[in-house]
C-alpha cells in the first residue's frame, strides 16, 4: 500500500515497523538494557493493537492474543530464556488453535506433505543443533509445538503466501536460535538474520490473518 495511505489509516502498522527497524540498528550498541529490551518488544506487540483495532470478533482476539504474547515473549526472552520460550510456546499454541479452527476445505497431497513435514522436521533439525545436548529433548519440544503451528498455518484457510510463509519464516528465525547454540556460534549470519526473519514473520502473519478475517466478515 502507498506510503501516505498506511500512515493516514494503518498508523500502528507503520509505527510498528519503524520501531522493529530501530531495534535492528540499535541492538547491540550502547542504549541502556532496558530501553533496548522495551524497544524488542514494542513492533510486535504494536502488531497485537492492530489486529485489536482492524477486527472486533473472536479471531481478532485470538490473533491479538497471538501478538500480545509473542510480544512479551520478545522482553522475556531478554531475561530468562526458559520463560521467554514457553511464552512462544502458549502463543503457538494459540495460533494452530485459530488455524485448525479455519482449515482449508480441499488441501492437496503436496500441501499436506509439506505441512506434515513442517511438523516431523522442524523438531528433528532444532533437536541436532545445540552444542550441549542436554538441552536438545527440551529444544526439540519446544520446535515440536513451533512446526505444529507452521504446518497449521500452511495448511490453513488463510493465504499460503503470507500466513503460511510467514509461519515457515518464523521457525527459521527460531532454528537460527538454536544454530547459534551450536554450529554457527561463531558465525554472523545469525545475528543479521534472526530478527529480520522473525519480525516479517510476525508482520505477515498478523496481517495476513487480519485481512483476510476482514473480507470474509464483508462477504457475509
Amino acid at each position: 500500500m502507498p506510503g501516505r495511505a498506511l500512515i493516514e489509516r494503518r498508523p500502528w502498522l507503520l509505527a510498528s515497523i519503524v520501531l522493529a527497524i530501530a531495534y535492528f540498528l540499535l541492538e547491540g550498541s550502547r542504549l541502556p538494557g532496558l530501553y533496548l529490551i522495551a524497544l524488542k518488544g514494542l513492533p510486535v506487540a504494536l502488531l497485537a493493537v492492530y489486529a485489536l483495532l482492524r477486527h472486533q470478533g473472536v479471531d481478532g482476539r485470538m490473533i491479538a492474543g497471538v501478538m500480545a504474547i509473542g510480544a512479551a515473549g520478545d522482553v522475556a526472552m531478554e531475561l530468562d530464556l526458559m520463560a521467554g520460550g514457553a511464552a512462544f510456546a502458549c502463543a503457538h499454541l494459540l495460533a494452530i488453535a485459530l488455524f485448525m479452527k479455519h482449515r482449508r476445505e480441499r488441501i492437496t497431497t503436496s500441501q499436506r506433505l509439506f505441512g506434515l513435514a513442517l511438523l516431523l522436521v522442524t523438531p528433528v533439525i532444532a533437536w541436532s543443533l545445540p552444542a550441549e545436548r542436554a538441552t536438545a529433548p527440551l529444544v526439540a519440544a519446544y520446535a515440536l509445538v513451533l512446526g505444529a503451528m507452521a504446518g497449521a498455518a500452511w495448511t490453513s484457510a488463510f493465504p499460503r503466501y503470507r500466513v503460511g510463509l510467514g509461519a515457515v519464516l518464523f521457525a527459521v528465525s527460531d532454528l537460527l536460535i538454536f544454530a547459534r547454540l551450536g554450529p554457527w556460534a561463531d558465525s554472523a549470519v545469525p545475528g543479521w538474520t534472526i530478527w529480520p526473519a522473525y519480525y516479517t514473520a510476525q508482520f505477515l502473519i498478523c496481517t495476513g490473518v487480519v485481512q483476510t478475517l476482514r473480507r470474509w466478515s464483508l462477504a457475509k
